[in-house]
């Protein structure tokens, strides 16, 4: 799983939002903005990360410390996986 070339991230006014560029200008208009956990997750993506990889990212950077922790965080993750592949912008 990746993101798929031509959507980028960048950070506008404090804000991280993603843009298309070159051919997936032309089907995708707009852009689309982020948090920081949403950046993170995109951002491990980009690197090549799998969700598990992510998700421990995130449980080390929030000192989440219970099951329930790890839990919440790892559906995070999966919840935000699949709206971005819902949006086009993750190819398997």
């Amino acid at each position: 799983m990746k993101i798929k070339d031509g959507f980028i991230i960048r950070k506008v006014a404090g804000k991280y939002v993603v843009v298309a560029t070159g051919e997936a200008s032309k089907s995708f208009h707009g852009m689309v903005k982020l948090n920081e956990s949403a950046k993170d997750i995109w951002e491990g993506l980009a690197k090549g990360k799998t969700p598990d990889e992510i998700t421990d990212e995130l449980i080390r950077a929030n000192g989440a410390e219970t099951d329930e922790d790890r839990k919440r965080i790892s559906d995070d993750v999966e919840t935000m996986i699949e709206r971005m592949r819902e949006a086009g912008f993750i190819e398997d």
